[in-house]
């Protein structure tokens, strides 16, 4: 089997689990918590690793931001073997009882990007995988982390879409902003980001597994002050204790997906 275009892996140099982070940097991040860690390879956006972590096979591939790029890994992935995708990133939220530094447990997504459109119409749902939802709730529960478990926004944009001028290019806004975000708070819709939906589409389609979680950086209603001065760098908390603990969740969903599968012998092996 030739190299994938963009990942630049083959079948054999990934494991049947992979974690799905956005930032490349935080692929050796996640594979420092493995007891084997190997480098398969480093194309544009996406960085890979294959290793063992407790005996359990593993991989970890960067998506890059957004729909777009996040698809082109999971195409690629899904072609060299991989059955059972776990994003670990991180997102915002338009709930007040969600604090930073709290995890957010996707079991389905909304559909507001255009990548997921050209595979399936919007009445196509975008919803997690029964199996990596529980593993997650089992790990956070052991872990002793707060957490929250529901539906995500994602969109193409990190700019657009907030209620009042500000966070655009020279104060650029559109009036139907205005209550976007608010309706989405209104609907119960739990955190914001630019990947999942595309993942549980893909993943649904295809017969395979996936799911999401995320730790909360910020309120996403409340990241734009009054003044109108969008400051996402006083507002987001991205501190390195945040990141290992999305490594270190993810890394124990896959130990107890694999114990599971195993124990069932079923086709996720």
């Amino acid at each position: 089997m030739s190299l994938q275009y963009h990942l630049k892996i083959k079948e054999g140099d990934v494991a049947p689990y992979v974690l799905l982070p956005g930032d490349p940097k935080r692929v050796p991040i996640v594979a420092s918590f493995w007891d084997e860690a190997y480098f398969v390879a480093d194309n544009r956006e996406h960085v890979t690793y294959t290793g063992v972590y407790k005996g359990v096979p593993i991989s970890c591939t960067s998506t890059g931001v957004g729909c777009p790029s996040t698809s082109i890994a999971v195409e690629e992935l899904a072609s060299c073997g991989v059955k059972t995708f776990i994003r670990i990133g991180t997102c915002g939220t338009f709930q007040d009882y969600v604090k930073q530094g709290d995890l957010q447990i996707f079991d389905s997504a909304c559909r507001y990007d255009g990548c997921s459109r050209a595979y399936a119409p919007l009445e196509y749902p975008a919803v997690a995988s029964h199996e990596v939802v529980t593993a997650a709730i089992a790990v956070a529960k052991e872990m002793n982390k707060t957490y929250h478990v529901g539906t995500t926004r994602t969109q193409d944009t990190f700019y657009a879409n907030y209620p009042q001028p500000g966070s655009s290019f020279n104060n650029f806004w559109q009036s139907r902003w205005k209550e976007f975000y608010p309706d989405l708070k209104r609907l119960n819709v739990l955190g914001g980001e630019m990947e999942t939906s595309i993942i549980l589409v893909l993943a649904r389609i295809w017969g395979l597994r996936a799911g999401a979680v995320a730790v909360t950086l910020d309120n996403i209603l409340d990241s734009t002050e009054e003044d109108g001065n969008y400051e996402p760098e006083k507002t987001f908390d991205h501190s390195e204790d945040n990141i290992k603990t999305l490594a270190l969740m993810g890394c124990e969903m896959v130990r107890k997906l694999y114990l599971q599968d195993k124990a069932e012998n079923n086709r996720f092996l």
